[in-house]
């Protein structure tokens, strides 16, 4: 196994816990490109919030943004890819959700719109450095012939545990459920996910999948970590998500991206 392609999972794996890059994980990550290995990054965030990363590493590959339902160019933002929640099927969701009271936000490319800002869309912004609009998200929805990327829910740890199954039930045929964060509940279009998302820039890249590192910490980590040949869980990841992996490492306040690209990429330990 020689490592030719590394995917990163932004927020708690190659960011630390003050949304920044290590400069040794940046080092790392130069010397890896340096190498000829291909790096891009896999997110959950929308491409607006991703970008900045992406110029700062220099990536001259297709990013995943949106957990897989976008794939742009790194640089120019050129869209390769885009997947969305069909209209219809995001007005039933958003609708239902409303009703239980859920805090809802859409997102629509570049834009993150709710129906009112709070204590969730302020450290959200926060975060993600976006602008959060406000609006009507139904009317938003009946007026958007086409569809948005994807639906984020916050709220309580709990509460969001308890819905999910819910919403699985209702809507699991239709939609792909995931969690990035505790409070975090997302959805996307049924067919996309980061593991589709990486076999494609792969296979567009002429890279097999055993020459694929993935590296990431959460719920919507799991399918790329097992689709790459050598999957990466975080020191800080869920105990599910290191299960899954091929391997752990440190966590992302010790450079745990880092720690992985020395090891098994650059000295070629494995």
């Amino acid at each position: 196994m020689a490592i030719r392609l590394i995917a990163m999972d932004l927020d708690d794996t190659l960011l630390r816990d003050d949304w920044t890059i290590s400069p040794r994980v940046v080092k790392a990550i130069q010397r890896a490109q340096a190498q000829g290995v291909k790096v891009t990054i896999a997110t959950g965030r929308m491409p607006i919030s991703t970008r900045p990363y992406a110029k700062q590493l220099k990536l001259d590959v297709p990013v995943i943004t949106y957990h897989g339902a976008m794939v742009q160019q790194a640089l120019s933002g050129d869209i390769l890819f885009r997947r969305v929640i069909p209209s219809a099927v995001a007005a039933e969701i958003v609708r239902y959700v409303l009703e239980q009271g859920v805090y809802t936000q859409i997102y629509l490319k570049d834009r993150v719109i709710t129906t009112k800002r709070n204590g969730f869309s302020r450290d959200y912004a926060q975060i993600s450095s976006v602008r959060i609009e406000e609006a009507d998200l139904l009317i938003i929805l009946s007026q958007e012939p086409e569809g948005i990327e994807k639906i984020l829910l916050m709220g309580e740890e709990a509460e969001l545990d308890q819905l999910a199954p819910l919403l699985r039930q209702r809507y699991g045929e239709k939609v792909h459920i995931t969690k990035s964060k505790p409070c975090f509940l997302e959805m996307t279009d049924c067919t996309v996910n980061k593991g589709v998302a990486l076999a494609a820039l792969a296979e567009r890249l002429g890279i097999v999948q055993e020459d694929v590192m993935a590296i990431g910490d959460s719920f919507n980590d799991l399918e790329m970590i097992k689709y790459a040949g050598l999957g990466v869980a975080m020191g800080n990841a869920q105990s599910a998500i290191k299960e899954q992996a091929d391997i752990v490492t440190v966590t992302n306040q010790e450079d745990g991206v880092a720690e992985a690209i020395e090891r098994y990429v650059l000295d070629r330990t494995l």
